[in-house]
């Protein structure tokens, strides 16, 4: 398997990207092995951080079609995925939503209520919407941003597990550093310029292509088993009262394909599991009560599901 493919992938994304982001380098990265897994990402973060940037950097650096909705408590699932309208003598037609796109940033997604935040299910998991019994599938590569600010809660609609257990990956941008928030400063472009230099490093179908690829990642059956470990780990946790799910496994053994060919290998090690594991499983916990209220973070419980996991060894597969 040529793993140079996908390091190039990544080094250009991340480089292309990091002209609109500055010093954000690891996130992009996590981005890129998401792409590649076409999995879906929520950005729990503070407002102004960039996450409406970096989406719109991504589109763009892989040639994808962009669409941005805002949830609010008045949206409409219609208004996600669309409905049908008269046209004349034509008659009934359905007149796709935003969700018919390759890149869509569901912003403050906890901000509508449930009915809406369902509509985004379907189109999530399945990769199609359904209306008036009629099967609509989406466009590919597909893949969802969801942004929700973690401290203003009043007046949103917390994400069920389910929606939760639905992103591959939950990541925070964080502050930048003074010297990258000096450098954001001495680059400001501008309205609407902000993505003049970034550049597009692959296409669509390219991006396709590579995705398919990945299944040529060798996995040892001890590193399943040490995925199932962690995972096993968080179900039996004293602090936990619903631990990861199945799909949050698959998630994260998909996730290390990645991360490993894009790290210039054809198979994955522990450290690829270490190195995933917290944004990959964090989000699908739901911690007892009395654990919440002591302050117990859910990072907190994967990091010690990890360290108390029997780390296997793992040498590199004969050729």
């Amino acid at each position: 398997m040529d793993v140079s493919e996908f390091v190039g992938f990544r080094d250009r994304l991340v480089g292309s990207v990091s002209k609109a982001i500055i010093g954000k380098s690891e996130v992009v990265e996590l981005v890129a092995y998401d792409l590649l897994t076409a999995g879906h990402i929520l950005f729990e973060d503070f407002p102004g951080l960039g996450k409406t940037t970096l989406a719109k950097a991504v589109a763009k650096a892989t040639g994808c079609e962009f669409k941005r909705v805002q949830f609010t408590a008045d949206l409409l699932p219609a208004d996600v995925t669309g409905t049908f309208v008269l046209d004349g003598a034509k008659g009934f037609r359905f007149m796709k939503g935003p969700v018919f796109t390759q890149v869509l940033l569901a912003d403050e997604i906890n901000r509508s209520p449930p009915k809406t935040q369902s509509a985004l299910l379907e189109a999530m998991q399945e990769r199609q919407v359904t209306a008036e019994n009629q099967t609509f599938p989406l466009p590919e590569p597909f893949v969802v941003f969801g942004t929700q600010n973690p401290i203003e809660y009043e007046g949103t609609y917390p994400l069920p597990e389910a929606q939760m257990d639905r992103f591959a990956l939950r990541l925070r941008m964080g502050y930048p550093a003074r010297g990258d928030e000096e450098a954001i400063l001495g680059m400001q472009k501008p309205q609407g310029e902000e993505l003049r230099d970034v550049e597009e490093v692959v296409g669509p179908e390219r991006l396709i292509e590579l995705q398919s690829k990945l299944e040529g990642v060798y996995v040892d059956d001890d590193i399943r088993s040490y995925i199932v470990g962690i995972v096993s780990a968080t179900r039996q946790s004293p602090d936990v009262e619903v631990g990861v799910s199945p799909r949050g496994s698959i998630h994260l053994y998909r996730l290390c394909r990645a991360k490993a060919a894009c790290s210039g290998r054809s198979f994955v090690t522990p450290d690829d599991v270490k190195g995933l594991a917290v944004p990959a499983l964090a989000h699908r916990l739901v911690l007892n009560a009395d654990v919440e209220l002591k302050g117990v973070r859910q990072e907190r419980v994967i990091e010690k599901a990890v360290a108390q996991t029997p780390v296997p060894k793992v040498s590199e597969p004969e050729s």
